[in-house]
Formats: structure tokens, C-alpha cells, sequence
């Protein structure tokens, strides 16, 4: 006989190199990661450079703990068993859109496991390269509010949103107040978004922290709407931005719509906690359990990037 098989409920990733083996024994076929950047290396070091000074913009450090060189970072996550990732990318001002666009549909090209995406910027040419990166095959679309410093709702948006939403691909929306409130964050500005375009597939990163509860009822008021986890329940961000005590019970209703997001590289921990933290709400409500961890690792975030 060989060992006993392990319980991925019961026992969570506890470092970055038992990952392999605790993702192999919830039965997925691989990590569908749909929150990762990839961006141009002097893009990426002048992001890096701002986290350096997180103490300043934030009142709290944010090490890079993957301050790798590309290659590396791919890697990486091909030995945590990543088998496919939207890398994102974001511009903090008008006339970057389209150039980001470009470079990461061309990026993704050269890359198995990843899935070209797009981003966008309110300015007269958004519907012009928005619409060319779907033709090209964007699955996801990035949309930053709060480094963009836009809102949302500017009407020069309102035609690619709808574009977003004619597609089907999903927009991954960075709307919260979270690490810091930006000129038009909250749930209820992105709210009057969907209200506007209701058939909008909209994932709410980092599960619209820290107004967890506000992004929940855009989820219960949108059936398009889901959730991604990226840096949700780590123990760094529950030092300022800490889950409900009944988050695993309020998932249960909407566990269909919750998709596996790391923020991988920029992180400040390991890979495997954002694993282990959901591996902890599984394990605390048995309508979770085992199938929910499939989905948010595996189905849910697939079924977003049009896999087959």
C-alpha cells in the first residue's frame, strides 16, 4: 500500500515547494491563476520602485518576495502548476492603453500558459485598440481605477464597456479603496458601471477590498459578476484589511463566482499563502469543501478565459 492520500482541507500548502503536491492532491488539472503581471521590464521596475517606498504611499513595507528576473518568474510558476494565467497590465495615464495592449498581446504570444489580454484608458482611441486586442483574441481585460485615477463611469467608457460585455471576456476591475482610496474607487461608483451594462462579466480583484461586504452585493445584484481572491485572507492583509468572520459562509452562496488571483509577483509573501488562506475557508463551511476548491482554482477562473 502507499501512503495515505493527503487532505488538502486539512492540510494546506506550507511553503512555496510543498505547492505541487497539495495542488495535485485536490484533483485539479493545474492552477488557472487569473491575476498575474507581466509587464515591460522599465514599466516593472518603476512599479517595483513604488513598492519600495510602500511605507511612504501605504504606512506599511510591501517587499517584492519574486524580484526575479522573467524567466525566473515563469518558472516559478510553472513549478507551483500554473497551467494557465491572464497577465495584466494597466497604465497610469492617457496614451499608454494602447502600447500595453500591443506589448501584452504580443508577450502572451510567445508564452504557453498565458492568455492575451487587454486594458484600457477613457480616451477617444479606446474603442478603436479594445476593439483590435478582441479581434486579436484578448480573454480578459484590466481595468485599474485607482492608478488610472479615471472613473469609471466617463462616458468616453460607456461604448467599451460595452464592447467588454458584447464579447463575453471578463474585466477585471481593480474598483476598492484598497491598499488606498483613489480619486474614484467604492463599490458603488463601479456599481452605476453595471447598471449601465448589466451583462457585463465583471471580476471584482481582491474581492473589492477592504469593502468586502460591498462587493458582495454586486455580486448577489449581477449575475456576471465574480469575485477574484488575490491577496484576500493572507496574513498580511488581515493586518489591515480582514475578512468577515463569516466570509466562508457568505461564499457558499456565490461559490460559483470566486476565481483563484495571486498578484504574482507583487506580493509581499509567498504563493502559498493565498492558497492556504483558501484553503481555510473550504475547510470552515462543509457546503465548501473540496469541490469549492476546484472551482476557485481550476473551473471558475477557466471558465472566464473561454478554456476548453
Amino acid at each position: 500500500m502507499g501512503p495515505p492520500l493527503r487532505d488538502p482541507l486539512a492540510s494546506p500548502p506550507v511553503d512555496d515547494a510543498d505547492v505541487p503536491a497539495w495542488v495535485a492532491a485536490t484533483g485539479v488539472d493545474g492552477l488557472v491563476d487569473l491575476h498575474v503581471h507581466f509587464l515591460p521590464d522599465r514599466m516593472l521596475q518603476k512599479v517595483w520602485a513604488y513598492f519600495d517606498r510602500a511605507e511612504e504611499h501605504y504606512g506599511r513595507a510591501w517587499p517584492i518576495h519574486y524580484r526575479e528576473p522573467e524567466q525566473t518568474r515563469l518558472d516559478l510558476l510553472r513549478g507551483f502548476g500554473v497551467r494557465t494565467f491572464a497577465p495584466l497590465v494597466y497604465p497610469h495615464k492617457a496614451g499608454m492603453a494602447a502600447w500595453l495592449t500591443s506589448w501584452a498581446l504580443d508577450w502572451a504570444a510567445e508564452v504557453d500558459e498565458a492568455v492575451p489580454t487587454a486594458t484600457l484608458f477613457p480616451e477617444e482611441s479606446v474603442t478603436t485598440y479594445l476593439g483590435d486586442a478582441l479581434d486579436r483574441g484578448a480573454r480578459a481585460v484590466k481595468a485599474h481605477v485607482q492608478v488610472g485615477g479615471y472613473d469609471p463611469r466617463d462616458p468616453l467608457l460607456d461604448p467599451a464597456w460595452g464592447l467588454v460585455a458584447d464579447a463575453g471576456v471578463p474585466a477585471i476591475v481593480h474598483c476598492g479603496d484598497g491598499p488606498i482610496p483613489g480619486a474614484h474607487t467604492g463599490m458603488e461608483i463601479f456599481g452605476e458601471v453595471l447598471e449601465r451594462h448589466p451583462r457585463l462579466t465583471a471580476v471584482l480583484a481582491h474581492a473589492g477590498l477592504p469593502d468586502y461586504e460591498g462587493a458582495l452585493r454586486l455580486v448577489e445584484r449581477f449575475e456576471n459578476v465574480h469575485l477574484d481572491t488575490t491577496m484576500v485572507g493572507t496574513p498580511y492583509t488581515e493586518t489591515f484589511a480582514p475578512v468577515p468572520a463569516d466570509w466562508p459562509a457568505r461564499l457558499a452562496g456565490v461559490a460559483d463566482r470566486v476565481a483563484l488571483g495571486t498578484d504574482f509577483p507583487n506580493i509581499p509573501y509567498g504563493y502559498h499563502e493565498q492558497l492556504a488562506a483558501i484553503a481555510s475557508w473550504a475547510a470552515a463551511d462543509e457546503r465548501l469543501g473540496v469541490p469549492f476548491l476546484r472551482a476557485v482554482l481550476h473551473d471558475v477562473p477557466g471558465r472566464l478565459l473561454g478554456l476548453r
